[in-house]
């Protein structure tokens, strides 16, 4: 198995979801959901399993939980 990491600025209360990368290889996510209860973080994950298209439990958050600037694992077979 590899592991990617990627590194993502979160911006929540968007209005729709979204997940893109810059030109400088850093990716923006737009979050419908607001940055309470962890829900904004739910969010990004399943944004990110669906794009990479793997599960959610293969996707988490190694550093960043409560900023806008987060480094997220994808394991990939």
């Amino acid at each position: 198995m590899t592991a990617l990491t990627l590194q993502v600025k979160v911006r929540p209360r968007s209005r729709s979801s979204s997940l893109q990368q810059a030109a400088d290889g850093s990716w923006v996510a737009q979050l419908k959901s607001p940055p309470v209860d962890g829900k904004a973080n739910a969010e990004l994950v399943a944004l990110v399993a669906a794009h990479f298209g793997c599960p959610r439990s293969a996707v988490r958050i190694r550093a960043g939980a409560s900023g806008r600037l987060k480094l997220v694992q994808v394991e990939r077979p």
